[in-house]
């Protein structure tokens, strides 16, 4: 119960709203493994939390054999990111310029792939970067996509 509190607690602090949950649409396997899973590229869809009308699809790749079953592998950082107007787009009164919309865990320990939004007013456009994070050195693999906002036409 305690934990449920902070949970709450923290959400409220970071403005009311957690980053978007991932539902996975499938996988393909990439390598055929003796013992264990295969390695695998699998594509998740999320919704932008905070602007109705966008959603994104992210692949990443998913290490497989025995280490990978028992969720001890360290996935690699190898992933893209495509994000559509899926609705009408209403921005909101005080968007700000960086704000991370989708985290997850590719590791055990300390290594995350985040999704970031941001917006260039001068083209009115949203920007989605996906980048991944290590607690020692990081890494410069990174995807961008980016959503207009026009008015919607289905």
């Amino acid at each position: 119960m305690p934990m449920t509190i902070l949970t709450l607690l923290l959400v409220l602090w970071a403005g009311g709203q957690a980053p978007a949950r991932a539902e996975e649409i499938g996988c393909v396997t990439t390598a055929w493994k003796l013992l264990g899973a295969n390695h695998r590229v699998c594509v998740e869809a999320f919704d932008d939390p905070k602007i109705p009308g966008v959603a994104c699809h992210l692949s990443q790749a998913r290490k497989g054999g025995v280490s990978g079953s028992l969720g001890l592998a360290e996935d690699p950082s190898n992933f893209s990111i495509a994000c559509r107007q899926i609705g009408p787009i209403t921005l909101p009164e005080k968007l700000p310029k960086t704000e991370e919309v989708f985290d997850a865990n590719t590791s055990i320990l300390f290594k995350e792939t985040r999704v970031v939004r941001l917006f260039d007013p001068k083209r009115k456009t949203l920007i989605y970067l996906s980048y991944s994070t290590k607690l020692i050195d990081g890494s410069p693999m990174n995807s961008v996509s980016t959503v207009p906002v026009m008015p919607w036409r289905p």
